[in-house]
């Protein structure tokens, strides 16, 4: 588990995306714009945030590289009174990269593959051709976090439905599932947002979306 950090973490998933809606694997592809229902979805997390934090906050602004948690980011920032180009972005919080799967509908991949998910945990069971798996979404988001443990005072992080999940597991020190080799938090709607302080993580906005794999 990384070190404590001085602080509150917000770790938000960003909206719903054209991908998301099409039932498509996007994984680490970086631009896949919001729909409607996805920008509702950050202004409603953008009004939750402004109601715990209050306007213009002492927080620090990080995203994803990817479009959609930049569009997402930008939706709240609006709402918290506060600068997108002040935000800061790394690769290392993207999502997980599906390979040769990424931008397949999920219904043509399992009729070609059989059945690759784990229902009870809505995690893949193998890592996608060519993609990446779970413990080496763990050591990117664990550098990240080694990384920015100086960061200071509270901060806002935008991010993804798997990698978010790894972040979080790593943060609140879950043991590592053998099967996925990695702590993998449980799942969230898309438009969540979750507080980690002192690695007790406490959900401060359910979003509306989906959860993974289409599921409600």
């Amino acid at each position: 588990m990384a070190a404590l950090r001085q602080g509150r973490d917000f770790i938000a998933r960003h909206g719903e995306t054209v991908f998301n809606r099409a039932h498509r694997m996007q994984g680490s592809t970086l631009h896949t714009p919001l729909t409607r229902a996805g920008f509702a979805q950050a202004d409603e997390m953008g009004d939750a945030l402004r109601t715990l934090l209050g306007a213009r906050p002492a927080i620090t602004l990080w995203s994803s590289s990817a479009g959609r948690a930049l569009q997402t980011l930008a939706v709240i920032a609006e709402h918290l009174e506060l600068d997108w180009h002040g935000a800061r972005t790394d690769d290392r919080l993207v999502e997980i990269a599906m390979g040769e799967w990424s931008g397949r509908a999920y219904a043509e991949v399992a009729a070609e593959q059989g059945d690759f998910v784990d229902r009870e945990h809505r995690l893949y069971t193998r890592r996608p051709p060519g993609g990446e798996y779970y413990d080496e979404i763990a050591a990117r988001v664990s550098a990240w976090l080694a990384d920015t443990n100086d960061d200071p005072g509270d901060r806002l992080v935008i991010m993804h439905g798997m990698s978010s999940r790894v972040l979080r597991g790593v943060m609140t020190g879950m043991d590592v599932l053998p099967q996925f080799r990695a702590p993998v938090a449980p799942d969230l709607p898309q438009g969540s947002v979750v507080m980690i302080e002192k690695g007790v993580e406490t959900v401060v906005h359910r979003g509306s979306g989906r959860i993974a794999f289409g599921a409600q």
